[in-house]
């Protein structure tokens, strides 16, 4: 597997010998000091250049990154709409294991692109002197935010009124939907609000990670083992013991960030317990 170092040159000699590149970016985890490196993480690139169709015409000029086991090209794609206005992506897997997901962005959109960044960006070449102040990487637009009285009662809303999507599956035997409201906005929903609890504890001046993957370092090891329990989802049985362990997990962290912050707890969560414990009962009698 080529190094960090062998990639990084091959990108940037790249770029240094092309007339259209004239600013590159590196954006992503590998900007991130905050995230531990491994041979996993993307080499995510943006070249800002010149002439856009003179790369689009084909793909011969990408050949010099490597030998690709798959390429996708978000913007060509027809089933997916694509999403980047002017941009054009090249996401892209190799022979040795590296992936690097290449943007290419019209010259005129630098300010745009620097204006809507996420922070993590780490300039690696500008041929023009573009970029007018230091740009220095951080992960700060991810920290975990204290929620307002507001976000914290429509996290408990989303929550709890999801929940009753999750039992008229289960209750109709549509795992599949019962599963994805679960899964997709139910259990999104209960990690937010542990993230919020962890902020109190240690702080908000930090992330938890993409999709809450670094949640179990900030978890009491009882609570990570409940969590990772509502992820058995394969049966009837496991999910009605998933769906009433979010109920236990979410009604704890809830209650311990109205004691933080002084707010009003709902009390739709008793009723809501009361309607799903009376529709199982109605399903098991």
């Amino acid at each position: 597997m080529r190094t960090e170092r062998e990639m990084m040159n091959t990108l940037i000699d790249f770029a240094k010998n092309d007339a259209r590149i004239r600013l590159v970016t590196l954006e992503g985890s590998r900007t991130n000091k905050n995230i531990p490196r491994d041979t996993f993480q993307d080499y995510d690139i943006s070249y800002f250049i010149t002439d856009m169709d003179s790369f689009k015409k084909d793909d011969v000029w990408l050949n010099v990154f490597g030998k690709r086991l798959i390429m996708q090209k978000p913007e060509d794609m027809e089933l997916f709409p694509p999403e980047l206005g002017n941009w054009f992506s090249y996401l892209m897997l190799f022979e040795d294991g590296n992936r690097i997901d290449v943007t290419l962005i019209p010259i005129n959109e630098v300010d745009d692109y620097f204006s809507n960044s996420d922070g993590l960006v780490e300039v690696l070449l500008d041929k023009d002197d573009l970029v007018k102040s230091e740009v220095v990487a951080n992960d700060q637009k991810y920290w975990i935010k204290k929620p307002t009285a507001r976000e914290f009662d429509d996290c408990c809303n989303e929550f709890w009124w999801v929940t009753t999507y999750v039992v008229k599956g289960l209750a109709r035997k549509e795992i599949l939907f019962a599963i994805d409201h679960l899964s997709e906005i139910a259990r999104p929903n209960l990690l937010r609000m542990m993230s919020w609890q962890i902020g109190l504890e240690r702080g908000f001046d930090f992330s938890a990670g993409k999709n809450y993957k670094f949640i179990n370092h900030y978890l009491p090891k009882e609570d990570w083992e409940t969590l990772i329990s509502t992820y058995s989802q394969g049966s009837y049985t496991n999910m009605w013991e998933a769906l009433f362990t979010c109920y236990e997990l979410f009604r704890k962290y809830s209650k311990s960030v109205v004691e933080g912050l002084g707010y009003k707890y709902p009390d739709y969560d008793e009723a809501i317990t009361k309607y799903t414990q009376n529709i199982y009962q109605s399903l098991n009698e």
